[in-house]
């Protein structure tokens, strides 16, 4: 499984942030609520604040 983005930049061995990652995510359960993430949504904001300044 691959890390997601940007977790490279704070583990920077791609092996140990699979690790953790995986170790993260074993035996969890995704539930679908059918809504927008309300974090993923504030963290594009600022990331294209960012990217505009």
């Amino acid at each position: 499984m691959p890390a997601p983005d940007g977790w490279t930049k704070t583990f920077t061995d791609p092996r140990l942030c699979a690790a953790i990652v995986d170790r993260l995510t074993f035996n969890g359960t995704i539930i679908e609520t059918g809504t927008d993430s309300y974090r993923l949504a504030t963290t594009r904001a600022r990331a294209e604040q960012q990217s505009v300044s």
